[in-house]
């Protein structure tokens, strides 16, 4: 499925919606863009208003600014929010956008119904940490395209490199193609926030579900306990035999947990709400 007309925002947030009911925001991964969500928009749409966008420095958003932090990224969300008229919403964050959805938990509390932290990051040990430094020194040296085979290996399994070249191909050209600053300052923000907020995380009340895939080697099923042991609502699943790219790989179990999810998070949510 395509999604259906960009529209963009005044300050400069390209997004789509899609679909009615309770609204649900689907935040996408460093390098990546909304794109990625083709499918689950398909399913959601179906039951829920369903928003995504693209974060600063990707895909036809704004630049971030070159001191750029979390919460800039969590405000972008919310100015996306004001714009639509909505006050509160469902926030599904994968990879990076489960910082970000992270951040907007803590920054904007009141807007939020329930959060999804999907194959994200959190306290990375000596080992994680070394490596995400090492990738980050190779993106500020050459690009974004410089390390982005290597993540096509770990994001995906080989069964799905053989079955579908032509995703692989798309992603490498999404990725590659970004604005090296709006990659680089989102990628550092990756690569060294994966603990921020963490001795604030028990003030998270809205239902919270940490999910990642069995064999995710950045984002593990060690890191969706930890992080679920700070949050006082929140629910662990780990989709077995998956590695980072879950959304995409197998985006039927996805879809499904993420509905059985929110049907029970919003069960007593109304199903629209305006901002004043």
């Amino acid at each position: 499925m395509e999604l259906t007309k960009a529209c963009k925002t005044p300050d400069g947030t390209r997004f789509w919606r899609q679909g009615q009911g309770s609204s649900v925001v689907l935040i996408h991964g460093v390098g990546l863009d909304a794109t990625m969500w083709r499918s689950q928009v398909e399913a959601l749409a179906q039951r829920h208003d369903v928003i995504v966008y693209d974060m600063l420095g990707h895909g036809d958003s704004a630049l971030p600014r070159e001191d750029a932090e979390l919460d800039d990224y969590a405000d972008q969300l919310a100015s996306l929010l004001d714009h639509l008229g909505l006050e509160r919403v469902a926030v599904v964050g994968f990879s990076m956008g489960g910082l970000v959805a992270r951040a907007f938990a803590l920054r904007h509390p009141q807007r939020l119904t329930a959060m999804v932290v999907l194959s994200s990051v959190f306290d990375r040990d000596a080992n994680e940490r070394s490596g995400v430094r090492q990738r980050l020194a190779q993106a500020r040296e050459r690009g974004p395209a410089a390390n982005v085979g290597a993540a096509l290996k770990r994001w995906f399994s080989p069964a799905f490199h053989r079955a579908y070249p032509e995703r692989i191909t798309e992603i490498h050209e999404i990725v590659s193609s970004n604005h090296p600053q709006g990659y680089y300052r989102s990628y550092a923000l990756f690569g060294t926030e994966d603990r921020f907020g963490t001795e604030r995380l028990q003030t998270i009340r809205v239902p919270v579900l940490v999910a990642t895939g069995e064999l995710d080697p950045g984002s593990t099923p060690r890191m969706a306990h930890a992080l679920a042991g700070h949050l006082p609502n929140a629910e662990v699943h780990i989709f077995p035999g998956q590695r980072h790219m879950v959304p995409m790989e197998d985006h039927e179990a996805v879809n499904a947990v993420l509905l059985r999810f929110l049907a029970k998070a919003l069960a007593n949510a109304p199903s629209k709400e305006v901002f004043q």
